[in-house]
């Protein structure tokens, strides 16, 4: 293993110049920007690592990358990412252009460095230095590549189903994490799942002269008075059978989160904020961030938005919802009962789509290949591996549901990164250390237990 952490110390300056290559190029899924130019670089600095790469061509969405590196044992992992990214708006809020890929002070910045393009290479760079260091490669390694988890992954179940045989493999490494507040590197075991909506009101067939306002229904008063209906001032939800399906804590899950660092003075710092919702401090943060539903509003338009004023009684609103939700909550149940709820309260003009829809999904802390990675980042860190037993956020774990394979996220983030907002970055120190960490790994599942 030490010759392979040599390696990667002594051409960590090309890697990252891999990096910055890869993070200037676009791959805005949302506006369908440079996503096959993406898919065939990736497939291009995949094989230079000693990769066996190609594109599978996805008829109901954007290009897959697949990749097979064979090992030296009958184990396989799979290597689940995106080379999607987020759109980079709005882009004057960016100290640096968002596809320049420009370094400073030992930061990257560019958009998809964290999410998802850095941890990505970092496991290609992983096994070009287990390979270029004289070595075999411990175990068979699959890459599955998507190009559309930033707008829900519509295609990837379909995908994932057709190509079953190909994708067999003993345990995942999911597409990301990040250290946390305190700075130690973080596992994810799981995601919460996430029902995406959008509501609309349409009260007539024009805007009018607000001075008909005492006489002419206003849309966007109606719509604030049903998304009023949805949560009390103590971000309770009030949907009808929203927690009914609300699992309980297990105790080993209770466990490991008594190990987790708060991040609430590091939110507060970050964010400018003075109070976090329902004043929550200290263990109260996680608890509510990763074990308790939610139901947020992502944007309301209505009426007149620009400069000045103009006075209008609009006749159209909507606004776009998202629930996260966690095991064993169904997003197609929640939705329903969404819908029963707005008409229970009189609201049955108000209508309700559903824009994408994600279930929840956990592996359990007790699995033998989330101890191996944890080994594997003795080897590395200087801290010991937070075991984070669910994220806060989302991604498609549920369409592998059909295996019982484990599935654990690492990445090089950190807890400043800003994933999705203006001046997204990674610094370079834990680019380097993601690669050490995923190349140990290998080496660890080579001799040890993963299942």
């Amino acid at each position: 293993m030490q010759k392979t952490f040599t390696y990667i110390d002594d051409h960590f300056e090309g890697m990252v110049k891999d990096l910055q290559a890869f993070c200037a190029q676009p791959s805005i899924a949302a506006q369908n920007i440079g996503m096959a130019e993406t898919a065939h670089m990736l497939v291009q600095k995949m094989q230079e690592a000693g990769i066996e790469a190609r594109v599978l061509e996805n008829e109901n969405g954007y290009p897959v990358v697949y990749g097979e590196a064979k090992g030296n044992s009958d184990k396989t992992l799979l290597f689940y990412n995106h080379y999607d990214v987020q759109p980079p708006e709005p882009i004057e809020k960016w100290n640096y252009p968002p596809f320049g890929s420009e370094i400073h002070d030992g930061i990257l910045y560019a958009r998809g460095c964290s999410d998802n393009k850095g941890t990505l290479l970092s496991r290609v760079h992983a096994i070009e230095a287990i390979l270029k260091s004289g070595h075999t490669l411990p175990v068979n390694v699959k890459f599955l590549v998507e190009g559309e988890e930033e707008i829900g992954s519509p295609s990837f179940e379909a995908f994932v189903h057709a190509h079953k045989d190909l994708l067999q493999a003993d345990a995942c490494l999911w597409e990301n994490s990040a250290k946390d507040e305190e700075d130690n590197p973080v596992v994810k075991l799981g995601n919460k799942g996430m029902l995406y909506c959008q509501l609309h009101v349409k009260t007539g067939n024009t805007d009018v002269h607000s001075m008909n306002a005492p006489v002419v229904p206003n849309a966007a008063w109606r719509l604030v008075q049903a998304l009023n209906t949805l949560k009390d001032e103590k971000e309770n939800i009030l949907i009808e059978g929203f927690y009914d399906d609300v699992l309980p804590i297990c105790p080993e899950e209770t466990e490991a989160w008594k190990k987790v660092p708060s991040p609430e003075e590091g939110l507060k710092k970050r964010l400018g904020i003075s109070r976090l919702v329902n004043d929550a401090k200290g263990d109260e943060v996680n608890i509510a961030l990763y074990t308790k539903p939610s139901c947020n509003i992502c944007g309301v338009v209505s009426g007149y938005t620009g400069e000045g004023q103009k006075t209008v009684t609009p006749c159209d609103a909507s606004a776009k919802l998202d629930f996260r939700l966690v095991v064993a909550q169904d997003p197609q149940k929640i939705f329903s009962l969404l819908r029963s709820h707005l008409d229970r309260k009189g609201f049955t003009d108000v209508e309700v789509s559903i824009t994408s829809a994600a279930a929840p999904a956990k592996t359990p802390v007790t699995e033998k290949f989330v101890q191996v990675i944890c080994r594997a980042a003795e080897d590395v860190y200087d801290k010991p591996l937070v075991i984070l037993p669910t994220a806060a956020g989302t991604g498609p774990r549920d369409v592998f549901a059909y295996t019982d394979m484990p599935i654990a996220g690492i990445g090089c983030g950190h807890a400043g990164s800003v994933q999705h907002a203006p001046n997204e970055n990674i610094r370079l120190t834990d680019y380097k250390e993601a690669i050490k960490h995923v190349a140990a790994l290998l080496f660890h599942a080579e001799q040890e237990e993963i299942r």
